[in-house]
């Protein structure tokens, strides 16, 4: 029989109930302006009723309610929808943290008439211009060194505001590093309370909130995916591998060293292998460190070793007034003091590479001469070594332009004695990939006879004849002696250029003419200063760039696409996310006037509630006090 007092319970029932349910809206209002709060909601349930099936249940017309409890409290949460925010998450993050970075490269280039290298050049090559028609006078030469210095402040400028970004990117990728490491610590933590709060029966629906946004800013920072099919067991993957598994939380550490220019290279604590990543703000750091503003510092380098090398080889052919040769007009860094470019690369004491720069050929060249050979050029490659073919009815102009359009990281040309020119350039790709060190010319090889031979570059055809650089005194494979060969520089001459001290002390030692027949040249020969004023407008910068004005236009060029397609790519990222957090604040969000409904809903229900309780209690006060009197 049920029992007399079952009125009271039902109502104590309800009462506790509706009270929960406030409470919960309560909370729910408190914690309107929480970032990554989910909104909360009681579900009730009825309690069982009596009776239960079974022989010993008393008669009843059927079975017997015992009023509501809460069954739980709910979060509001879509996980597709948290999943997709999550996956989209990492390209704003990436375009976010690179932006910033596209706009003071932009800031960099941005120069104005004559301040601007492209300025200082021209005003550069206007001295030489001066010079070549006033060659016996001092004035002239002055001015040549003048703006020399100025050239060079201008190449140091540009180089040091690279330098100061990639520099800027290191620190933000060992904070971003740091931050990634706590989040995922903190992650693990809170899947350990979770775990303990589950076993009890209850939902840890604010602890899961707090973990949600920590995926989320996780997200941001690098590529995710989230695993939370196992209640018990919440994972994060990011690059193919597990970075939270539960209460585990794997860290990343860095280690720098010669072959990343003393940067950070990310690898995983454990276990030591690199970490790679695809997306997310630590992604677009690395990417920013170690290729786009890095392939800029070389694009500065490449055009600077060549307007050294350029106008050195001129001016140290040439007679200053004072009579005085084989000068450099710019001050040259070699890489290494050996005159064959022998060099210890793995450090254990013993010479095991050659880093040579420039190759000259021993024979003189007509550009427009047929070779009347056949056979295959193969040079260095980023990705590997490049096969470059010449047929016998190809100049020898078709010839050079083919290995300068192939992407070999060796380029050509004729320089003023016809001599065919092999020189280095800046290796493609990241920091120093696979250690490869700018300007040094790693593989020569010529299945034919136009480098071995006809070109005066190598001893001997084929495999048994080719010049590589992984081994010392290389230079054995090629013709002529060290006259013809230039010993790599000192990394990043953009940032070291400067005019020869010597010309400065005696400005008379700049050079204007040539020389005859071994005597100094006559103080009214100007041909070398108009042979470097010419360096302007002629095809010097070999590869696919052919003028110092097609660098700077190419420069320009590729900084606006940089800075376009950053803007574009950031503000489509921003709406695809704004549409998508929009989605889950109409799912999850706290509205204040729905909650508000709630509160008077259950504030009824609870009124009612303990109305029903006093009218239960009048009922039992009529039994127990007043019946049988």
């Amino acid at each position: 029989m049920t029992s007399t007092f079952m009125g009271i319970e039902i109502g104590k029932r309800a009462v506790l109930a509706h009270q929960q349910a406030l409470n919960t809206t309560g909370h729910n209002l408190s914690n309107l302006s929480t970032e990554g709060y989910s909104r909360q909601r009681v579900e009730m349930a009825a309690f069982d009723p009596l009776y239960l099936p079974g022989l010993n249940r008393a008669e009843t017309p059927g079975q017997l309610g015992q009023g509501t409890v809460v069954e739980r409290i709910e979060r509001m949460r879509d996980q597709l929808l948290d999943r997709r925010i999550i996956a989209q998450s990492g390209g704003e993050g990436y375009w976010t943290a690179r932006d910033p970075y596209v706009r003071m490269m932009e800031q960099a280039y941005l120069e104005v008439g004559s301040a601007s290298i492209r300025g200082k050049m021209d005003a550069f090559w206007d001295a030489w211009q001066e010079l070549s028609l006033f060659p016996a006078d001092t004035a002239p030469r002055e001015a040549v060194l003048e703006r020399g210095k100025s050239l060079i402040d201008g190449i140091h400028e540009r180089y040091k505001s690279l330098k100061g970004l990639q520099d800027m990117a290191e620190g933000d990728i060992r904070l971003t590093v740091e931050r990634l490491n706590e989040l995922s610590r903190e992650i693990a933590g809170l899947n350990r309370n979770i775990q303990r709060i589950r076993a009890q029966g209850d939902n840890p629906n604010d602890l899961m909130d707090r973990r949600d946004l920590l995926a989320d800013k996780l997200s941001s920072l690098v590529d995710v995916r989230v695993d939370n099919r196992d209640p018990d067991e919440f994972m994060i993957h990011t690059g193919g591998f597990i970075l939270v598994q539960g209460s585990i939380a794997r860290q990343f550490a860095l280690e720098g060293g010669s072959e990343t220019e003393g940067y950070s290279r990310i690898v995983w604590e454990d276990t030591g292998d690199d970490a790679r990543f695809q997306d997310g703000s630590l992604a677009a750091l690395l990417e920013l460190r170690d290729h786009t503003i890095q392939e800029e510092i070389r694009s500065v380098d490449s055009m600077t070793m060549n307007c050294i090398d350029l106008v050195n080889e001129i001016h140290r052919s040439a007679y200053g007034l004072n009579g005085s040769t084989g000068l450099d007009f710019f001050a040259e860094r070699p890489f290494i003091t050996n005159v064959n470019g022998n060099y210890d690369r793995d450090g254990d004491g013993e010479y095991d590479s050659s880093y040579i720069f420039r190759i000259n050929g021993t024979a003189a060249l007509e550009s427009k001469a047929q070779a009347g050979l056949e056979g295959v050029i193969t040079l260095s490659g980023a990705g590997g070594n490049v096969e470059v073919p010449y047929y016998p009815t190809d100049t020898v102009g078709d010839i050079v332009a083919r290995i300068n359009n192939s992407g070999a990281e060796v380029v050509a040309r004729l320089n003023r004695d016809g001599n065919l020119s092999l020189k280095g350039t800046p290796v493609s790709g990241s920091l120093r990939p696979n250690g490869n060190p700018d300007f040094v010319i790693r593989h020569i090889e010529d299945s034919g006879r136009f480098l071995a031979g006809y070109a005066g570059v190598l001893n001997a055809p084929g495999p048994g004849g080719a010049y590589d650089w992984a081994a010392p005194d290389a230079v054995a494979a090629l013709e002529g002696g060290p006259r013809n060969w230039t010993v790599a520089p000192t990394a990043h001459p953009a940032g070291w250029i400067e005019v020869n001290p010597a010309l400065l002390k005696d400005a008379a030692s700049v050079a204007a003419g040539y020389g005859e027949n071994g005597r100094p040249a006559n103080p009214g020969n100007g041909d070398a200063a108009m042979a470097i004023a010419a360096i302007r407008n002629t095809s010097v910068m070999v590869g696919r760039l052919g003028t110092f004005d097609d660098y700077f236009a190419d420069a320009v060029g590729r900084m606006g696409t940089l800075g376009a397609q950053s803007r574009d790519m950031l503000e489509t990222q921003n709406l695809i996310m704004k549409e998508l957090r929009d989605m889950r604040q109409s799912i999850s969000g706290v509205n204040m006037d729905e909650e508000l409904a709630n509160m008077i809903k259950f504030q009824h229900g609870y009124a009612a509630a303990a109305r029903f309780i006093t009218t239960v209690n009048a009922l039992l006060d009529t039994l127990i006090n007043r019946v049988g009197v």
